[in-house]
């Protein structure tokens, strides 16, 4: 799931700019299926995503896997809505040293916090149903790699919407696998993080 999932959301919300006409498919293969230049391409995007997970698995040990537990006590709702507005802050800057482009600054860091939120949960179902962050690192790098730059090359164009409508689009079938993550009670509570020091019987500390 965190290799195939990027490309299957990209997949659906490509579908969805073309169902409500932000996109028109220029697919060349047969039956108007994608061709073998475009599938090709997703291939290699996919690979590059396995290979450049170490460059983002610091993110998911410092959120995921470390932040998280440590506050709130570990509860799962608001520890994972505060390690997603984290998560999106730390990304903020990005928005005004030319990474990204906003047409309407505030309109896009909104959007992209969304989407930050709704990656941090499918961010930690992975990571607890696996029991690794290398499984959360591997879908991180699937979102950056695969996901986003698909959805970025076929409609940073969209007019009205500019560099913001990968992320909007994208954000309706996060939001639909997120409502099923979390209706199902598919993210479990877990236990809080022992303190480093254990007290001893007698009051002696190792």
């Amino acid at each position: 799931m965190a290799w195939l999932g990027p490309p299957l959301i990209a997949a659906c919300t490509l579908v969805l700019a073309a169902a409500v006409g932000l996109w028109e498919p220029d697919l060349t293969g047969p039956g108007g299926m994608p061709g073998t230049d475009e599938l090709v391409s997703v291939l290699g995007l996919m690979v590059v995503a396995l290979i450049l997970t170490p460059l983002y698995a610091g993110e998911e040990f410092g959120w995921t896997s470390y932040l998280r537990p440590r506050i709130f006590d570990g509860r799962t709702v608001p520890s994972v809505i505060a390690t997603g507005f984290i998560w999106a802050v730390w990304h903020f800057p990005l928005a005004f040293i030319g990474y990204v482009e906003f047409p309407n600054v505030v309109f896009g860091l909104v959007m992209w916090t969304l989407s930050f939120q709704l990656q941090e949960i499918m961010l930690m179902w992975l990571y607890q149903r696996s029991g690794s962050v290398w499984v959360a690192s591997l879908a991180h790098a699937g979102n950056n790699m695969v996901l986003f730059l698909i959805l970025g090359e076929m409609l940073n164009e969209t007019e009205g919407l500019g560099a913001a409508a990968p992320m909007v689009l994208s954000l309706v079938p996060m939001a639909a696998i997120c409502l099923w993550i979390v209706g199902s009670r598919r993210l479990t509570h877990e236990r809080r993080i022992p303190e480093p020091l254990v007290t001893r019987q007698g009051g002696e500390t190792g």
